[in-house]
């Protein structure tokens, strides 16, 4: 009508053709809202509330307008339906769009469930995987890391190829990677478990390089002497050369610290071009460090084997089992026992760690054990080794031992050169006597390490550019000596006699004293003697008891005298039973009032029957003796076979004289002059 100054027009509404009510026209009614109902339950994306629209419709015209827009048709078909005035026509229309589409919505759902019943497993499981991993992200649950990780973790699986049945393990603790979050303690488990396994040497070995004389080398090289130590071990990596499919024994290096048996392991291992490993079994109590902790618990481990071999890297090191005779046991288990499956050949090729929980093969793996008593190490454990003895040095051994190795090193780590200190054999002796106190030369290093620190201090000072280390010298810069040993006596009394001993520091003189005075026959035992040695001492008193007429002894003496006897050194224990003829010699001396040879030593059991037993540490008390300055040592005869073990030296300056019995150890223990006896008891009253 008009333009200015806006639009204006007349408009005339159409008017809708509506039939007549009847009950067809309600039934067509309510077949147009029964099918809207069921297309839009088939339509995923449908808003929720359009059902319940349609169900509070109850104009058949506004039903058909409301569904008309959001129907599935195109543009042209829209607008037939917009310019239709006949309502019942219109109602119809629809009704036939909404039919054919109903008919295409089941179509699809009938196809999607033939799609699904065709899923394999697998891909239900990846179908699955995929919507957790969705859920997890939309919950903040993961950062989508826990494929790439468990990818990762696979990748060095595959690289390590380790057995079927392992591998087999290891996927099942993978799997259950993707169910668990990050931050869950068990997910840092799982990884840990995995990695151990991945990093375990399942096929990595060491080349053996089974050259005997380049072994022999390298023995001499890195010891000195000790060759029957290094006969028995060239046997060994013979045997190892032609078998290397053979079990070999089990060695087991006994004797006092400082001598070498560490030492002695590496020296196997570097002639096999073999990796060394060497873990500590002193104070073991838990035999979870051997058998490994179970998973269940928290901060669970793999046992010390397992440990060592995924740090050396290869399935066939030599492995060293040190101090294996200071294990001990208490309500966590024994780990000794533990140690049997391991050394054990029939069972260790699927030794199963608790941690791991799958079978791992130790029969490749050269295992050595190192110990100071053999009395300390388990009688099953024992059964399955075979002990080398390696003796306490000689002063001679550790002077030659400090001149090829120990001076060299410190010299070394001291930071000076050979030209700016060398030492002289005397001082070095000096250092073995009167500072160290040892069967072998680890105290020797440090007191020869404290010279160098001395000498370098100088040096660095530029008070002088060389030293020669002189016994003078070593006074000056170690102090007093730290050590005075025991020399023979140096006068013959009654009831005094020399014995010889064996201690974890190489053998020792002992100086037993027995005196009597008025009493009643009683007998009193000082000097912190131990129980075999006061039963040597009651055997020792009876068997002179029972033979006061042979020796000449009245028997009156033994009810009126009571009898001390002393070992002096009273704050260091001492034990075992290689005193008895010591003890015996003391009291028939002391009731004979006869003097013993102060140049006499002995060492040997008694039984009460007057017979000589035998005993151990020969070599070793006769050096001691030997350091002592004594001439001739009285030893067991069944000893006899056990001195060609004796340095050669000691056999020069000393006089072995095997007996069976007290009677003849009385013989060559007590002074023949009796003038010269009498004389000297008198001066010692």
């Amino acid at each position: 009508i008009a333009t200015d100054p806006f639009l204006r027009a007349e408009i005339d509404l159409p008017q809708s053709i509506l039939p007549p009510p009847s009950k067809e026209w309600e039934a067509t009614f309510r077949n147009l809202r029964d099918s809207a109902s069921r297309l839009f339950e088939l339509t995923p994306d449908a808003p929720e509330q359009a059902r319940t629209m349609i169900m509070n419709i109850e104009n058949p015209e506004q039903l058909a307008d409301f569904l008309a827009p959001n129907l599935n048709i195109d543009v042209a078909q829209k607008q037939a339906l917009l310019g239709e005035l006949d309502v019942e026509k219109r109602v119809h229309a629809v009704q036939q769009h909404i039919s054919a589409q109903l008919e295409i919505a089941q179509i699809q759902q009938r196809l999607q469930k033939d799609v699904a019943s065709q899923f394999s497993d697998a891909q239900r499981r990846a179908y699955l995987r995929s919507q957790l991993k969705a859920i997890q992200h939309e919950l903040g649950e993961t950062d989508g890391g826990n494929e790439e990780q468990a990818q990762q973790l696979r990748a060095r699986l595959q690289e390590a190829k380790p057995p079927e049945e392992v591998m087999k393990q290891a996927e099942r603790e993978l799997k259950r990677l993707d169910f668990i979050p990050p931050a869950s303690p068990e997910f840092s488990v799982i990884v840990s478990y995995i990695e151990i396994i991945a990093d375990l040497p399942w096929n990595n070995f060491s080349k053996d390089d089974l050259d005997l004389d380049q072994a022999q080398q390298i023995l001499d090289r890195d010891h000195y002497d000790l060759e029957k130590v290094k006969k028995r071990l060239i046997e060994y990596l013979a045997v190892r050369k032609l078998n290397p499919q053979g079990h070999g024994a089990i060695l087991c290096f006994l004797g006092p610290p400082g001598v070498g048996k560490t030492s002695l392991g590496q020296s196997i291992a570097d002639a096999l071009g073999r990796k060394f490993v060497r873990i500590s079994l002193g104070g073991m109590r838990d035999e979870a460090e051997i058998r490994g902790h179970r998973r269940t618990y928290i901060g669970s481990m793999p046992g010390r084997i397992i440990q060592e071999l995924r740090r050396c890297g290869t399935r066939n090191p030599v492995f060293m089992l040190d101090e294996i005779d200071k294990i001990g046991a208490d309500f966590r288990g024994d780990p000794a026992s533990a140690l049997l499956e391991v050394l054990d050949p029939a069972q260790n090729h699927a030794f199963v760690d608790r941690y791991l929980d799958v079978p791992f093969d130790l029969s490749q793996i050269i295992f050595i054990g190192t110990a100071n008593y053999i009395e300390g190490i388990p009688e099953p454990l024992r059964d399955r080794i075979e002990v080398i003895s390696i003796p306490g040095y000689t002063e001679r051994e550790k002077a030659e031992i400090a001149k090829r190795y120990l001076v060299p090193r410190q010299l070394q780590e001291n930071g000076l050169k050979p030209e700016q200190c060398d030492f002289q054999e005397d001082a070095i002796r000096r250092v073995i006597n009167d500072y160290t106190h040892e069967a072998g030369v680890r105290e020797l290093e440090r007191q020869i390490g404290a010279i160098c620190r001395g000498v370098a201090a100088q040096v660095a000072r530029g008070k002088t550019e060389h030293v020669t280390v002189t016994p003078e010298i070593v006074r000056e810069m170690l102090g007093p000596a730290k050590y005075v040993r025991e020399t023979k006596l140096k006068t013959s009394k009654p009831g005094v006699v020399t014995g010889l001993a064996y201690t974890p520091q190489g053998g020792e003189v002992l100086h037993i004293e027995a005196t009597r005075y008025p009493g009643k026959g009683n007998i009193t035992l000082t000097g912190q003697i131990g129980n075999v040695m006061k039963e040597s001492v009651q055997a020792a008193f009876s068997l002179v008891r029972s033979r006061d007429g042979e020796i000449g002894i009245r028997a009156e003496d033994f009810r009126k005298m009571d009898v001390h006897v002393h070992v002096p050194a009273g704050a260091v224990p001492k034990d075992g039973p290689s005193a008895g003829i010591a003890m015996f010699t003391a009291l028939a001396s002391l009731f004979t009032n006869k003097p013993v040879r102060s140049d006499v030593a002995m060492t040997g059991e008694i039984t009460l029957r007057g017979l000589v037993l035998p005993i151990g540490g020969l070599k070793e008390k006769s050096l001691a003796a030997m350091r002592a300055g004594i001439s001739t040592v009285i030893i067991p005869k069944l000893n006899e076979k056990d001195l060609p073990d004796v340095p050669e030296e000691a056999k020069q300056k000393l006089n072995f004289v095997p007996v069976e019995n007290v009677d003849e150890v009385l013989a060559v223990a007590l002074e023949k002059n009796d003038a010269t006896a009498s004389a000297s008891a008198n001066k010692s009253a």
